[in-house]
C-alpha cells in the first residue's frame, strides 16, 4: 500500500511539474509580447482645452474625450474612498492581485457556468490600469492573465498614488466626460473639491457601465447602485452611518453641463479664437492638447456691444414692416409638443417662440413654447399670453409677396396656428411684443488702441442663426470710412489741415473709361480745407486730392496701416470701393489714436500648455528692471514699445483733431451729444449698401457697419452717419459711463494757431469763422490763397472746364484765381 501511494503521489508530481512548467511556458510566452508598461510614466492623455475672458470667466471647453488631468494630491479624500469602495477596498493592501477577491470570483463563475450569465471580474485597480492603457477589452482568458503580469510588474515600478492617479484620469464615465475631474464637471458642474458624499458615491459607480446607471433613463438602477457604493464606504469606515444614511436620502441631483460656449454674447468671439487655436497649432493640440486660453474679451463691454448692435439692428429692421411667421403647425389640439420641435434663438434669451392661438382686431393671444428638461423630455403644462395691436404696432405694415401692405388688424397679419418670436414685457405679467429675426445684419468691434487687444466682437444679430463673422469675415467696402487713410497720406507728406482743395466737379478720363464721382449730397461748395472736407466727407475733394498726391501713396499708406494686403491704384479707391473688413478698419484707426505705432490685433492675451508654461504671449513690449531683486530707489520700470512708426505722431494728432470736427460738426454730429472727446468718421457706400462708422476716445476705437448678407441698398437716405453713428452713440454712452473724459494729447512740438475756417488762412483776432488748428513745426498757414486741383487757367485740373458757380466760388479773397 505505501508503495502504491509512493507510485501515484510520484506520478501526480511528476503532472504537477508538468503542469507547472506547461503554465510558466505558457505565460513566459505570454509576457514576451506584454506591451512595455513603462510608458506609463510619460503618460499625457487627450485633455480638455479651456478658453477664458479677461477676468476669469470661462467662455468654452473644446474635447474630444472631456478630461481635466488632475493630481492625486487634489484629489479629496472622500472622493479616494468612494472609488476605493466601490472598485477595490484592498488597493493600498494587495500587491497587484486581490487574491481573497479572485478566489471569489473564480468560485461563482463555476457556480454560473452553463447559466448564461455573464463571467465575474476581480480586477484592481491596477489591473484595470493595465487593461485600459496597456491592453484590448476582450473577454478572454489570455487577455486576464496579461492583465495581472502586468499589474505585478506595474505595483513594482510605480507608486500606490501615481497607480490611483492615473486610474482616476483615465476612466470613462459616460456623457463624453472622462477621468474624475471631468465627469464632475460634467454630471454637476462641480469642482471635485465640492462634490458630496452622495455625489462622490454616484460617480464612483459609473465605471462598471455608465449607460447602465445612466441618470435619467435608468434612474432607479443608478440610485440603487450609489447607496450600494456609500454602504461600502460605511463598511470601511470612510463615512459614518449617519452620513452615510443621509447621502442616501438624497436624489442624484444631476445637473449636465453643457458643451461649447459659456459666456453670454460670447459665441462669436469664441468661435474666432478657436480658429486661430487650430491655425497655430492644429486640431490635435485643440481638441487634445489641454491648453489654457486667456482671451482679451471684456464680458462687459462685450454685452453692451451686443445689445446696442442688436437694437440698431432692430430699429431698422421694423421700420421696413413685418415679413410673416416662423412657420405654421396645427394649434387646434396639443400644440405644446409641436411648437417644442421648432427651433429657436438659444443665444437670444430675451425672445420666446409661441404660437398665435387667436388673433382678433385688439390682438393676439400665444401660447409659449414649453421649457425642456435635461433630459430632453418636453415639459407639458401650457403658458399663454397676449401680443396687444399696440405691442406689434410694426406689423401693420407686412409683406405680401413681395409687396409691403398695410392691415387693419392684426388679424390680417397673423393667423391661428402660426409660430412667432415674442418678448415679454416689463413690469406686465403675460403681455408681450412681436418680434421678428431682421435681414439686416451687420458686425462691430472694440479694441485697446494701445495694445490691439480685442475687448469685444459683435459677428451678426445671433449665432445661433448664422455662425457667419462679419466683423473678421465679411468683406465689405468702407466708402468713406477710408477716407482718414487718403488725407493721413496727405498730412504726413507736405499737405496741412489748412490745405485748400477745390469742391467742384471733376471727370476723370482713363483709357476709354470717363468717371464722373460725385458728393453724396450731388452739390459742390467751392474750395475747402482738407478739414471742412473730412468734416463733411466730400467726394470731389478727396478724389483731387489723391490724384494730386498720387494714388501709388495712398496705396502706401493703405497697405501700411493694414487695411488692405494689395490695393489696386486707381482713383475711385480713395473713395473707399475696395473690400476690407471691420478688424482691419478698427486696427488702422487704432494706429491714429495710438500716436501713429502699429498695432497687432489681438484675441488671445496668453497660451499655456497642460503643465502651465506659457507657450505664446502676445504682449511683446519689453520692461528693464522688471526683474530686479530688490529696490535700492531704483525709477519704477518703464514698458518699452518698440512698435513701428506708421505715422508720424504729429499726423496722428492733426488726423485725430480732423476727425473730432466730423462728431462735433460733420457727418458724425449725433454723437457730440455724449459730451465726449470722440474723432470718428462715417462711411456710407454706394447705393447706401453698407453704413459705417469708426470712432476712438484715447483709449478706446470701435467700428461697425450693417447691411445685408448679399448687398442690396439700405434705402434712399441710409447713411452711416443716420445708421451706424447711432450705434456708435448707444455703445460709447455705456462703455464710458463712470469714465473720465480724457483729451487726446497734443504732441510736443506742435504749433496751435487760429485760422479761418473758410480760406485756411491766418485769422486775425476776433474774426468769425475760426478755429484753431495744429501745425507740424516749419508749418503754417498759408500766406496767399492756393486752391490744390484746379489749373493757372481756372481749370479743374483735370482737363475740363470750371462751371461758373464754381469759378465764383474760388474768387481769392485778394482777388485773382489760385
Amino acid at each position: 500500500m505505501i508503495r502504491l501511494i509512493g507510485y501515484f503521489f510520484g506520478i501526480g508530481t511528476t503532472l504537477a511539474l508538468l503542469v507547472a512548467a506547461g503554465v510558466a511556458i505558457y505565460i513566459s510566452h505570454l509576457s514576451k509580447d506584454l506591451p512595455d508598461y513603462e510608458v506609463l510614466a510619460k503618460y499625457e492623455p487627450p485633455v480638455t482645452t479651456r478658453i477664458h475672458a479677461s477676468d476669469g470667466a470661462l467662455m468654452a471647453e473644446y474635447a474630444r474625450e472631456r478630461r481635466l488631468y488632475l493630481p492625486i494630491q487634489a484629489v479629496p479624500d472622500r472622493v479616494k474612498a468612494a472609488f476605493l469602495s466601490a472598485e477595490d477596498k484592498n488597493f493600498y493592501n494587495h500587491p497587484g492581485i486581490d487574491i481573497t477577491g479572485l478566489g471569489r470570483a473564480i468560485y461563482v463563475n463555476l457556480q454560473n457556468m452553463g447559466s448564461g450569465r455573464r463571467q465575474v471580474g476581480a480586477s484592481t485597480i491596477t489591473q484595470q490600469v493595465a487593461k485600459n492603457f496597456l491592453l484590448s477589452s476582450d473577454q478572454t482568458y489570455e487577455r486576464k492573465i496579461k492583465e495581472m503580469i502586468l499589474a505585478f510588474r506595474i505595483e513594482q515600478a510605480y507608486s500606490k498614488d501615481r497607480i490611483l492617479e492615473l486610474y482616476l484620469n483615465e476612466i470613462f464615465f459616460g456623457f463624453g466626460a472622462y477621468g474624475v475631474a471631468g465627469a464632475a464637471l460634467t454630471y454637476f458642474d462641480k469642482s471635485v473639491n465640492e462634490l458630496t458624499v452622495a455625489e462622490a458615491a454616484y460617480l464612483a459607480s459609473l465605471p462598471k457601465g455608465p449607460n447602465n446607471y445612466h441618470p435619467f433613463k435608468h434612474a432607479d438602477r443608478a440610485i440603487e447602485r450609489r447607496n450600494w457604493v456609500i454602504d461600502q464606504m460605511v463598511e470601511n469606515g470612510y463615512v459614518t452611518r449617519e452620513e452615510g444614511d443621509k447621502a442616501k436620502a438624497e436624489p442624484l441631483g444631476v445637473t449636465p453641463r453643457r458643451n461649447g460656449s459659456y459666456l453670454f454674447a460670447g459665441e462669436y468671439f469664441t468661435e474666432e479664437v478657436r480658429r486661430q487655436i487650430i491655425a497655430r497649432y492644429g486640431e490635435n493640440a485643440l481638441y487634445e492638447g489641454g491648453l489654457s486660453v486667456r482671451t482679451t474679451l471684456d464680458p462687459k463691454i462685450q454685452l453692451i456691444a451686443r445689445k446696442s448692435m442688436q437694437n440698431g439692428l432692430l430699429k431698422y429692421d421694423t421700420l421696413r414692416g413685418y415679413r410673416g411667421p416662423v412657420t405654421h403647425i396645427d394649434a387646434s389640439g396639443d400644440w405644446g409638443a409641436a411648437l417644442g420641435k421648432v427651433k429657436g434663438l438659444e443665444d437670444v434669451p430675451e425672445w420666446s417662440l409661441a404660437v398665435v392661438l387667436d388673433s382678433s382686431d385688439t390682438g393676439l393671444s400665444i401660447g409659449l413654447q414649453p421649457t425642456r428638461q435635461i433630459s430632453g423630455d418636453i415639459v407639458k403644462e401650457r403658458v399663454e399670453g397676449t401680443v396687444s395691436k399696440e405691442d406689434m404696432s410694426f406689423a401693420m405694415r407686412h409683406v405680401v409677396d413681395g409687396k409691403t401692405v398695410k392691415a387693419k388688424s392684426p388679424a390680417d397679419v397673423l393667423q391661428p396656428g402660426d409660430v412667432i418670436f415674442v418678448q415679454k414685457n416689463e413690469g406686465s405679467e403675460g403681455a408681450y411684443t412681436l418680434r421678428q429675426v431682421p435681414e439686416v445684419e451687420g458686425g462691430l468691434i472694440a479694441m485697446d488702441p494701445h495694445t490691439g487687444r480685442v475687448l469685444a466682437m459683435v459677428g451678426g444679430f445671433s449665432y445661433a442663426q448664422s455662425e457667419f463673422n462679419r466683423a473678421t469675415q465679411a468683406m465689405r467696402q468702407p466708402g468713406s470710412s477710408f477716407k482718414p487713410i487718403v488725407y493721413s497720406a496727405a498730412l504726413d507728406n507736405g499737405y496741412t489741415p489748412a490745405s485748400v482743395i477745390m469742391d467742384g466737379p471733376i471727370t476723370i478720363q482713363s483709357g476709354n473709361t470717363t468717371w464722373t464721382p460725385k458728393n453724396y449730397d450731388g452739390t459742390v461748395a467751392g474750395p475747402a480745407t482738407l478739414r471742412s472736407g473730412i468734416e463733411k466727407s466730400r467726394n470731389l475733394m478727396t478724389v483731387r486730392l489723391a490724384n494730386d498726391m498720387g494714388m501709388k501713396l495712398v496705396v502706401e499708406y493703405a497697405e501700411r496701416f493694414g487695411v488692405y494686403d494689395h490695393l489696386a491704384p486707381y482713383l475711385p479707391m480713395a473713395l473707399g470701393s475696395g473690400e476690407t473688413t471691420v478688424m482691419r478698419m478698427v486696427s488702422a484707426y487704432s494706429i491714429m489714436a495710438n500716436g501713429g505705432k502699429s498695432i497687432k490685433p489681438s484675441l488671445i492675451d496668453r497660451i499655456q500648455d497642460r503643465y502651465g508654461k506659457t507657450v505664446f504671449k502676445q504682449d511683446e513690449r519689453g520692461c528693464e528692471g522688471c526683474n530686479a531683486s530688490e529696490w535700492n530707489n531704483q525709477p519704477e520700470p518703464e514698458l518699452v514699445d518698440n512698435s513701428e512708426q506708421v505715422l508720424d505722431p504729429m499726423t496722428a494728432y492733426q488726423i485725430t483733431s480732423m476727425m473730432e470736427g466730423v462728431v462735433q460738426r460733420g457727418t458724425g454730429a449725433t454723437i457730440a451729444e455724449l459730451g465726449r472727446h470722440i474723432a470718428g468718421k462715417t462711411g456710407t457706400t454706394n447705393d447706401e449698401k453698407d453704413a459705417w462708422f469708426i470712432g476712438y476716445t484715447p483709449n478706446l476705437v470701435v467700428g461697425l457697419y450693417m447691411g445685408y448678407d448679399t448687398p442690396r441698398g439700405l434705402g434712399h437716405g441710409a447713411t452711416g452717419g443716420g445708421l451706424a453713428a447711432p450705434i456708435f452713440k448707444d455703445f460709447m454712452r455705456v462703455a464710458l459711463d463712470g469714465t473720465p473724459n480724457v483729451d487726446f494729447k497734443v504732441p510736443e512740438g506742435m504749433n496751435l494757431v487760429a485760422i479761418n475756417r473758410k480760406t485756411g488762412m491766418r485769422a486775425a483776432s476776433g474774426d468769425p469763422g475760426t478755429i484753431i488748428e495744429a501745425f507740424k513745426p516749419g508749418t503754417g498757414p498759408a500766406d496767399s490763397y492756393w486752391v490744390i486741383g484746379m489749373g493757372a487757367d481756372g481749370s479743374n485740373g483735370a482737363g475740363g472746364p470750371l462751371s461758373p458757380e464754381a469759378s465764383q466760388a474760388i474768387q481769392a479773397p485778394g482777388g485773382g484765381l489760385y
